[in-house]
């Protein structure tokens, strides 16, 4: 087996694994005011995607000239097309009509694309495969892919082995010769849940009752409908804006992937959905807004952002990772925004919440160390800041072979 990492090394976003020269895992962009994409050369004949977030499907389309094998779970299908279209749109806005496809791409996407359940085999180019739930987000899969010599591959892809409001924590995995882990959180353990939810709500109560506009950016998939699903147990109504109301329309259709259908349904029809030419009336009184983009890099956030940002009563709340370059770390960091080309000085207070999707520093260990036990020979660790020393642990502490790939590299065993 060869394994080529195409992106997603020592950094988060871009994510690219080749495997033997034919079959791609993920294909995603690097967001930041420069799009980074994987390093291209290759010809895969088939490519199986683990779920829909941009740093893990959103260039796919991009390879649909070479006609391959397309398969995803059906959410994660329909969330790259939403991706995609909104890719096009934002490249219309932003990039002088630069975009990495064209609608013509989308369409063969939808086209060539196979849908597959969780824990449905199917075959692909000498291999056989499955996709194992995953947490993290509705639809997102860890990839088993076993030779017809027995040989095995275990992808996680994103995961989280604890459940959230809005889906199961992750299934058990398979055995696998080969172990290839995202490593997001390596180093850091997750504020427990309950804790970080007491605090953002007590916080949002606070910017109300000042007068304040609460303004929580949050990540179209996922993470807006578990906001969601937290305010409406605490009583909040909030105003809904951006892509995160076409995604539930999209979980309306696959209620199989979510822990609590019915809760989430409740949780959109006690919410204000917002449209474009409302946005104004929204900030006449002290309001609670979740929106896209949750790094801040476009989307209607910037929009409200650009009315608040010398409103030292409003806050601004982020609720996930912030990657190098965007927005978002812009304003964790320093409190500044750039919008159309300029950059502002936030007056409002600008928090950050860890509601993370992702393993914590000992549930990544834990893992490694419950697949070694059941056989597992080599772990390559990706999808993350510190991989390196992650891989340094592996080595030194359970003792298998452990590599912390660089963009470019391969490895055949």
């Amino acid at each position: 087996m060869e394994l080529t990492f195409k992106g997603g090394c020592r950094e988060v976003g871009r994510s690219g694994l080749l495997v033997n020269g034919e079959i791609l895992l993920d294909y995603g962009i690097k967001a930041g005011n420069i799009p980074e994409y994987p390093m291209n050369g290759m010809e895969p004949k088939a490519v199986l995607v683990s779920h829909g977030h941009l740093d893990h499907c959103g260039a796919v389309p991009n390879l649909m000239y070479m006609n391959p094998e397309v398969f995803m779970t059906p959410p994660t299908a329909e969330f790259t097309e939403l991706l995609g279209r909104d890719t096009l749109k934002l490249a219309e806005r932003t990039l002088s009509g630069v975009a990495p496809f064209d609608p013509d791409d989308l369409q063969k996407l939808s086209r060539l694309t196979r849908r597959k359940d969780y824990g449905e085999q199917f075959k692909t180019h000498g291999y056989s495969a499955c996709f194992y739930g995953a947490g993290h987000i509705p639809g997102a899969a860890g990839i088993h892919l076993e030779a017809e010599s027995g040989e095995s591959l275990f992808y996680t892809g994103d995961l989280s082995l604890k459940e959230t409001r809005l889906v199961p924590g992750a299934e058990p995995f398979p055995e696998a010769d080969s172990l290839v882990l995202e490593s997001t959180y390596f180093g850091e353990d997750h504020t427990p849940r309950k804790e970080t939810e007491e605090r953002f709500i007590e916080s949002i109560w606070e910017t109300l009752d000042r007068g304040g506009t609460a303004l929580i950016p949050a990540f179209a998939i996922g993470r807006t409908q578990e906001i969601l699903l937290l305010l409406d147990a605490h009583g909040i109504r909030p105003y809904v804006d951006g892509m995160g109301k076409d995604v539930y329309k999209i979980l309306k259709k696959y209620p199989e992937y979510l822990k609590t259908p019915e809760l989430l349904d409740r949780a959109f029809d006690h919410a204000t959905l917002v449209k474009e030419h409302k946005r104004d009336s929204v900030l006449e009184e002290p309001s609670v807004i979740v929106t896209t983009a949750g790094m801040l890099n476009g989307g209607p956030i910037l929009s409200y952002l650009s009315k608040l940002y010398k409103d030292p009563d409003s806050k601004v709340l982020l609720t996930g990772y912030q990657v190098e370059g965007t927005n978002g770390r812009l304003a964790a960091e320093k409190r500044l925004i750039e919008i159309n080309g300029e950059v502002l000085t936030l007056k409002p207070k600008v928090e950050q919440y860890d509601f993370s999707a992702h393993c914590g520093d000992l549930e990544l260990k834990q893992l490694v160390k419950d697949f070694c036990n059941k056989g597992t020979e080599r772990v390559f660790v990706m999808h993350g800041d510190k991989t390196e020393t992650f891989a340094q642990w592996i080595s030194e502490e359970i003792g298998v072979e452990a590599y912390a790939p660089a963009i470019g590299e391969s490895f055949s065993f």
